[in-house]
């Protein structure tokens, strides 16, 4: 199980727990749900790397942590 807090920055924080299985898409899903949001207008990111829908959250665990992973 995987704790993800994301932040719009216009103030509002919403943590959302899902598992490494799921994908980005379903991650995008459960904070719409959350927020109030159409899912298909969220941009997930961290810095400047956007993550695409059809990307699982352990895929993007590795990358984001350990940068090797992510390369190849």
């Amino acid at each position: 199980m995987i704790e993800v807090v994301c932040n719009d920055r216009l103030g509002k924080k919403v943590r959302v727990k899902c598992n490494s299985e799921d994908t980005i898409g379903d991650l995008k899903k459960l904070i719409a749900a959350q927020t109030g949001t159409r899912h298909d207008k969220i941009v997930l990111k961290k810095w400047y790397t956007i993550f695409k829908d059809h990307v699982s959250l352990g895929d993007c665990i590795l990358s984001i942590f350990f940068p090797a992973f992510g390369s190849y």
